[in-house]
């Protein structure tokens, strides 16, 4: 903070009078050209310190009398000047000489302030317009540098909420490829399977073509065709096609399930992810939970059962892939919670021109001091490196931007219940949630 400096760019180095100066004198001072900015004449004492001000103002009330300049200008300035002027100390800050002048000051302003030095000595005068400029210059200054620090937050909490979209991306990839994995495992076996089944039977064609051809080649010496039977016959044993077609039914049928749990992901994903389709558009809500479900998977099977209680909704207007995303982060959230293997149950409904939908579980659940910041930006319980704190905060911006609410209901050892609650109508304007 700046001291002396401040105030010294404020000093103006005006002689001051002595008090047995005559008011006359003093009238025909002020009409001096370096004295043309100021409101008023310091009046010190032998040994330089301040006794008052004589303003121009009270000059000219007595010199507009009749006989005026007559009666008053023999007099000394003491008799009329204002014996309790506005001292201030050159060391004080700006702000703080503002207070102390805008607490003293009266309207209309007739006086200047007077600076002194530390031993109370007059240095000079100061202008109540040069600290009203001074003071918006100040102002103008640190507005700037809010402003800078304004957008240098904002790059941050963007900076911030993209690495939370990306942790919870992370997870969201992990689980989908663990999920790929075992469908993928079962019809690459099952390809495997199908690859030994049918070699015998290749096989088996190739001897009973060649045996075909012995048949139809009149010059086919007995012995060849012989041998040719022989072997078709031996690889017919082996083959043994009619036993291969119960095991064949039940390989094709297997890989089938597995390309259709394959595709159930990636329509999953895709609708989840939302990236073929409008930032804001109506939907049923239903889907964004099956969605986000299906994405959830990998990371509630071996935490908790789920329950679906799914109410006939009204398609509103929203931004799917963003309700996707708080779907996402309040499952994870539920199956974290479990100590042991739990329950979650999602219901969703209508009522009252709103969309509800529940989540709940019965794990762990919150303290109240821990409840009462759950939505506070980087306030987490988990341990370090392991979380966060953003994923609640941006989910309740994310319903907020859309003109609904979040609330959550939690018991120590019980679990915890967010329901969201979304307009029927939809947000008269989605923000995106960066």
């Amino acid at each position: 903070m700046e001291v002396v400096p401040a105030l010294g760019r404020l000093l103006r180095r005006v002689e001051p009078l002595q008090a047995q100066v005559s008011i006359s004198d003093v009238a025909d001072r002020l009409l001096r050209p370096e004295h043309t900015a100021v409101l008023s004449l310091p009046v010190v004492d032998a040994d330089g310190r301040p006794l008052g001000l004589v303003s121009r103002s009270t000059l000219q009330d007595i010199f507009m009398q009749r006989f005026g300049r007559d009666l008053w200008g023999r007099k000394p300035v003491s008799e009329v000047m204002n014996p309790a002027p506005l001292v201030v100390s050159l060391d004080t800050s700006l702000e703080e000489a503002a207070r102390q002048i805008t607490a003293q000051l009266q309207s209309p302003i007739r006086d200047d302030f007077v600076l002194v030095d530390e031993q109370g000595l007059y240095q000079g005068l100061g202008t109540v317009l040069d600290l009203l400029k001074a003071m918006e210059h100040r102002v103008a200054q640190r507005n700037r540098v809010l402003r800078k620090a304004l957008v240098d937050l904002k790059e941050s909490q963007t900076q911030l909420v993209q690495s939370e979209k990306m942790a919870s991306l992370g997870q969201m990839v992990a689980g989908v490829a663990h999920e790929l994995n075992t469908p993928l495992g079962y019809v690459k076996n099952n390809v495997q399977l199908l690859r030994e089944l049918t070699r015998p039977l290749l096989e088996l064609a190739d001897a009973q073509a060649a045996l075909g051809d012995c048949l139809a080649d009149p010059a086919c010496a007995e012995d060849d065709l012989a041998r040719a039977l022989e072997e078709a016959g031996r690889l017919r044993e082996l083959a043994a096609p009619e036993l291969l077609a119960e095991d064949l039914e039940q390989l094709f049928a297997d890989t089938g399930y597995g390309l259709q749990q394959i595709g159930e992901l990636v329509v999953g994903l895709k609708d989840f992810a939302r990236l073929d389709r409008a930032m804001s558009e109506e939907i049923d809500l239903n889907d964004c939970i099956r969605s986000a479900l299906v994405i959830a998977r990998n990371s509630i099977k071996d935490k908790a059962e789920v329950h679906q209680q799914l109410g006939e909704l009204p398609r509103i207007a929203c931004a799917p892939s963003q309700i996707n995303q708080v779907l996402l982060n309040l499952l994870t959230n539920a199956a974290q919670a479990m100590e042991g293997f739990g329950r979650i149950q999602v219901k969703s409904w209508s009522e009252n021109g709103q969309v509800l939908i529940s989540v709940q579980d019965n794990g762990c659940g919150m303290p109240r001091e821990v409840l009462e910041r759950i939505f506070d930006p980087f306030y987490t319980t988990k341990p370090v490196g392991q979380g966060t704190g953003l994923g609640l905060s941006i989910s309740f911006k994310i319903i907020q931007d859309h003109g609904g609410n979040i609330r959550v209901v939690s018991e120590p050892g019980r679990g915890t219940r967010f329901l969201i609650s979304l307009p029927c109508s939809g947000a008269e304007e989605l923000k995106r949630s960066a």
